[in-house]
């Protein structure tokens, strides 16, 4: 394990539950679900008014973002030492956000196999060209480890229907935006669909989303399947499209590229805008290793045709080589997440002293 431990900067701690319903199960009696474990850090000297939000990815919780899996301090404690409260959230029916056996829907979890071969270990399973260019996780990847060891054992059943887990997210995130907006949303992965989803619905409460790797590309899977996925292009459910999209066929599309692990599928022109996203500042950021840096391009370019403000930070480009998908908790997190608060500091600048 890493020999530079966790070392928290001085901050406050408290958690609540926003969201959720009653309804009544077998044998009459009551209770509730859907509701959202929230998470809040409140440094003891705080310089930045817009708070940053945490949305984790499949498979994983809050936990992700507090700290890395070799003992570091995570992307949550970097924010803190620069002066913003942050907020991480569990997912419906993940982690503290409770499910409940036969109201809410199937779950799953990932294998060992699954979460070696596309996220801690990828140049050694090689299933995407760029997978043999991962250099920076730390440790081996693999089973035995005790960083890989540490990371997996915190991965926990997500629900299995996109759709289920949007609409769960939509409707309890809206209220955790009207009750602590306007914040700085830093979405991951799976979690880069409902970041599109809330900033659509609260546009004046989301100041910018920093979306590491979106769930992508449009309108299908890629690289480990093709089935389709995400009807409305970057969401499993609706969003705001001027003209208005009443279902996912009046989203006529256009293949723009092809290849043996994914498809670059679009709207056709003119494509319909996203009027509430194009308010809202973007920053999509891609590795170099991960199965994303094949792709990631055409979610931004869903958005650019949409109309929104989207910024695609590759991060080689950048001279930051070897990352994989879980960037933010390998051995170099430290710098992708200064390139991050560098650009939310661009778009979202602290006011001057008087001003």
């Amino acid at each position: 394990m890493s020999s530079e431990r966790a070392r928290s900067t001085p901050h406050t701690r408290d958690y609540f539950y926003v969201g959720g319903s009653y309804t009544t199960v077998s044998g009459g009696s009551e209770i509730a679900h859907g509701q959202l474990y929230v998470e809040h850090l409140a440094p003891i000297e705080k310089t930045r008014s817009i708070p940053i939000l945490f949305i984790h990815g499949n498979g994983m919780t809050a936990a992700n973002f507090l700290n890395t899996p070799d003992g570091r301090p995570g992307w949550a404690d970097y924010f803190l030492a620069q002066g913003y409260e942050v907020y991480l959230v569990d997912q419906p029916c993940r982690g503290r956000s409770p499910w409940h056996q036969g109201v809410d829907g199937s779950k799953s979890t990932m294998s060992v196999y699954k979460v070696e071969s596309r996220f801690t270990a990828t140049a050694k399973y090689k299933l995407w060209p760029q997978a043999s260019l991962h250099t920076q996780w730390p440790g081996a990847g693999t089973k035995g480890d005790p960083v890989f060891d540490t990371f997996y054992k915190s991965i926990v059943p997500s629900l299995t229907s996109p759709v289920e887990v949007s609409q769960l997210m939509k409707a309890a995130g809206t209220q955790l935006l009207d009750r602590i907006g306007p914040v700085i949303l830093v979405t991951h992965s799976q979690s880069g669909s409902l970041g599109w989803i809330l900033g659509d619905s609260r546009p004046h409460l989301v100041s910018a989303i920093v979306a590491l790797e979106p769930a992508g590309p449009p309108f299908q899977q890629a690289v480990f399947a093709s089935t389709p996925s995400r009807a409305y292009g970057i969401a499993d459910i609706p969003l705001t499209f001027d003209p208005p999209v009443l279902s996912p066929s009046d989203l006529v599309r256009v293949i723009l590229e092809r290849t043996a692990f994914y498809s670059n599928i679009q709207q056709a022109p003119p494509a319909r805008r996203l009027p509430r996203l194009a308010c809202v500042p973007v920053l999509v950021v891609t590795s170099e290793s991960g199965y994303h840096a094949m792709y990631d391009h055409c979610t931004v370019q869903f958005l650019r045709d949409a109309g929104v403000d989207v910024t695609h930070t590759r991060l080689e480009a950048l001279g930051i080589r070897g990352n994989g998908h879980m960037m933010f908790m390998e051995r170099n997190s430290s710098e992708i997440v200064g390139v991050v608060e560098r650009w939310i500091s661009k778009v979202l600048p602290v006011p001057n002293e008087g001003s």
